[in-house]
């Protein structure tokens, strides 16, 4: 029998919603659901009921809690084998389409990700007006955020559910002589440990994929942004769904979950859905582009630098998940050519 459940009202967007096959409130397979403002949506699941009658959905923390540990694990994991053959830049790199890219360049390509970014989110180029505060959601091993701080003269912080990458970001920004400008901790993209306001530039390159709540990811984007200050989203998407549909095709679900049991993703939304999300704080200037285009020779690079022997021995001598993880890469590639997955920039400014 299905049950009903309903929204919220001051829910602000419509997404789906997947719910992980290991949580205890809900059966082995997925269920998917689209949900509205007020809207009434079947799911089959096991809950709790009001005595009116309507469902209460359990909260998740044990599987946010769990999914939080995945990710830190694999990160810790893999993230010295990225280093050794990539560099300090743990996201896609920004490529010329119609151009043939040697290997040498994919370093290059992704300080080319970075300075588009900032361009497409007109960071002005008048030293006056550059951001003297940044955060940097999902910082990896932090070379965004040495780079934007020795860019601007800036100082910074860096937050990452992983230890190792918060230790080695710091362990590289003293190498670099950095100390003084940024700093890295591990703390939750959810729950900030920043006052409200407090920084001009709020940067998020491929970290949203990892949220599990992204209504609350972009509330907390928000929240630390100041009066005036601009956010940027990178990050993967899944392709919006058309006017009749009411989800994505069944076999778009199924490569999107095998991506998210490799990579330890939560339910994917469009950029669409964060375009809404942003609209309902009454954030300006919102924009977004599909970069897709741009960086469709990442993967096959990555692939094929994980080929060679320094790759092999690396990726041998890592971890399960990071083999997991590996043997998952030509998901990512058929996901971009067959137009489902959506390398997605979404930029905005907190009014002042």
């Amino acid at each position: 029998m299905d049950t009903l459940a309903r929204i919220s009202n001051n829910t602000p967007i419509s997404c789906i919603h997947t719910f992980r096959s290991q949580s205890p409130h809900f059966p082995t397979s997925l269920a998917i659901i689209r949900v509205g403002r007020g809207s009434l949506t079947p799911i089959r699941a096991s809950t709790t009921s009001t005595e009116r009658g309507e469902v209460v959905l359990p909260p998740q923390r044990e599987d946010d809690k769990q999914l939080q540990k995945g990710i830190a694990e694999f990160y810790d994991e893999s993230s010295s084998i990225w280093e050794n053959i990539w560099g300090d830049h743990m996201h896609h790199g920004f490529y010329d389409p119609d151009s043939t890219v040697s290997v040498s360049d994919h370093r290059a390509a992704q300080i080319r990700m970075i300075e588009e970014s900032l361009r497409f989110a007109s960071i002005s180029e008048e030293r006056t007006k550059w951001p003297k505060r940044i955060v940097d959601v999902g910082c990896g091993i932090g070379g965004s955020s040495r780079y934007l701080a020795e860019k601007f003269g800036a100082t910074g912080v860096g937050i990452t559910l992983s230890p190792v990458q918060a230790q080695r970001a710091n362990a590289l920004a003293a190498a670099q002589g950095l100390a003084h400008k940024v700093s890295f901790e591990v703390a939750d993209a959810l729950q900030q440990p920043f006052p409200d306001g407090q920084f001009d530039l709020v940067w998020s390159m491929e970290s949203g994929e990892h949220m599990p709540d992204k209504t609350k990811f972009v509330e907390e984007l928000a929240r630390v942004a100041a009066p005036g200050g601009t956010i940027i989203i990178v990050t993967w998407c899944h392709r919006d769904l058309g006017p009749e549909e009411q989800s994505l095709q069944p076999w778009e679900q199924d490569l999107l979950k095998k991506i998210c049991d490799a990579y330890y993703l939560p339910a994917w939304c469009s950029a669409a859905d964060y375009i809404k999300l942003l609209r309902s704080l009454s954030l300006q200037d919102i924009k977004s582009e599909d970069w897709s285009r741009f960086v469709a020779p990442f993967w096959p690079a990555v692939i094929r630098s994980a080929l060679t022997w320094k790759g092999l021995t690396s990726l041998l001598s890592s971890g399960q998940k990071t083999i997991k993880g590996a043997l998952a890469m030509p998901l990512m590639i058929e996901g971009y050519k067959k137009g489902l997955i959506k390398f997605a920039i979404i930029t905005c400014r907190k009014p002042e």
